[in-house]
Parts: C-alpha cells; sequence; structure tokens
C-alpha cells in the first residue's frame, strides 16, 4: 500500500530522515519506534505530503502522494492537536469532519455511541472547546475523527501518551479490530509494551535511518527494551 523510495530530508544541511527503501502492504500493522529525533514524526509527514523530501518519493496504492489528493479519501491521521480546530466543541469538530465525507449529523451522532466506552463520558456534551480539553481529550477527539473517516489507511504518532491506562487499553482493541478489518495502521510510540502488542511488524529508526524491520513475535518486546538500554542488535 505504502512504497518509499530514496527518501531523503535535510534540515539546514543535516540529514534528518535517509530510507531507501521501504514497502508496508495493504492490512499490515505496523511500529515504529525510536529515540526522540529518530526521524519518525518526519517520515509521517513525508507520508502524508505535509512536508517533502529533498529527493526520492513515496507511493500510496501505486501513485505519488506529493502534489495528489486521491490518497486522502481513504487515508486519517493524527499526528498532533494541530490536527484539530481547536475553537469547536468535539460534536462541532466531529459534524464538520462527517460533512466532509458526506455523512450526515444523524450518521456522526450513531458513530459516537460507538465510542461511548473510549470517550469514558469525558468528551461529548460537556460544553468545552477542544481547545479546553485535556491532551490526552484532544487526542481522543483527533482518533475519533480518523475513525469517523472509515480510513483504508490509519497513521497515530504517538497516540498512546497522553491518554489514561483504561483509554490506552481501549485503543489497543480498536487498533486490533481495524487490521482484523483490514484496516492499514502505522502507529508510532515510545510505550515499547502497548507498540509491540498492537503491531505484526516493527520498525526500528534511529537517526533517520531504518535500522531494523522484523515481525513481531513473543521475544520482540525483551528485545527491543535491551536494544534501548544498553544498545544491543536485535
Amino acid at each position: 500500500m505504502i512504497e518509499v523510495k530514496d527518501l531523503i530530508k535535510a534540515y539546514g544541511g543535516k540529514t534528518v530522515v535517509n530510507v531507501p527503501q521501504l514497502t508496508i502492504n495493504k492490512g499490515e500493522s505496523i511500529g515504529l519506534v525510536g529515540n526522540n529525533g529518530a526521524g519518525k514524526t518526519t517520515l509521517f509527514r513525508m507520508v502524508l505530503d505535509l512536508i517533502r523530501p529533498e529527493r526520492g518519493e513515496i507511493l500510496s496504492k501505486g501513485e505519488a502522494v506529493a502534489g495528489q489528493e486521491h490518497w486522502k479519501n481513504y487515508t486519517a491521521s493524527y499526528l498532533d492537536e494541530g490536527f484539530l480546530i481547536d475553537y469547536l466543541t468535539p460534536e462541532e469538530y466531529l459534524y464538520f469532519i462527517g460533512g466532509l465525507h458526506g455523512q450526515s449529523k444523524a450518521h456522526v451522532d450513531e458513530f459516537l455511541l460507538t465510542l461511548t466506552d473510549f470517550f469514558n463520558d469525558e468528551i461529548i456534551k460537556k460544553g468545552k472547546y477542544i481547545r479546553d480539553l485535556s491532551k490526552g481529550n484532544q487526542c481522543k477527539v483527533g482518533i475519533a475523527a480518523c475513525l469517523l473517516q472509515k480510513p483504508e489507511l490509519l497513521m497515530l504518532d504517538e497516540p498512546f501518551a497522553n491518554i489514561d491506562p483504561t483509554t490506552q487499553i481501549r485503543l489497543k482493541n480498536l487498533l486490533k479490530e481495524l487490521n482484523r478489518n483490514g484496516v492499514t495502521t502505522i502507529v508510532s510510540s515510545h510505550d515499547l509494551n502497548h507498540i509491540t502488542d498492537v503491531s505484526d511488524r516493527i520498525i526500528l529508526m534511529e537517526k533517520g535511518v531504518i535500522i531494523k524491520d522484523i515481525a513481531t513475535s513473543s521475544s520482540t518486546l525483551a528485545n527491543l527494551e535491551d536494544y534501548f538500554a544498553v544498545g544491543q542488535n536485535i
């Protein structure tokens, strides 16, 4: 579904992403891990055509994402609160996103009922603007907007970082269900336990380079912990 070829991104003359080749197949659940500065978010932003590389290209379903629009019809993403319209209430924002995808308010309301547990009675009908929500609840709104779009490709950057433990578990269950239904998921996280639990493939980045690309197994979590603890090879 996603193919990266000869990708180079640099800032101030310093290369921050250098990925000669990467293929992500339809229906895969990908976990992207690495220390701060590894290039994970920069890679995400290039896949979403938010920034352009110095060299190389990214294809989605065989078509270049740069300057194109078609891939946006089946792709949903939440990287940070900058993706939200913070002067709206959660309901207004979700109605807006639904409207962009031809969904009525009634359809959106019906969809939101399926997320009652995920929202934990903290989001809907609280009379708050998105800007007044906690980081964790803003993240919930962003993820809900992604799910509302019924994407074929879902990309989330650090979705476990600010949400409470109960919601983390519920999010993991949502991601697993999406993957069972054939959705391709690419999730970046510093939480090694959660990311190995929801991914069948782990991509490890350091200083803009993919160090390892491995299938998840019963030993993956321990191996990753060893790598980040003492720099051992996986």
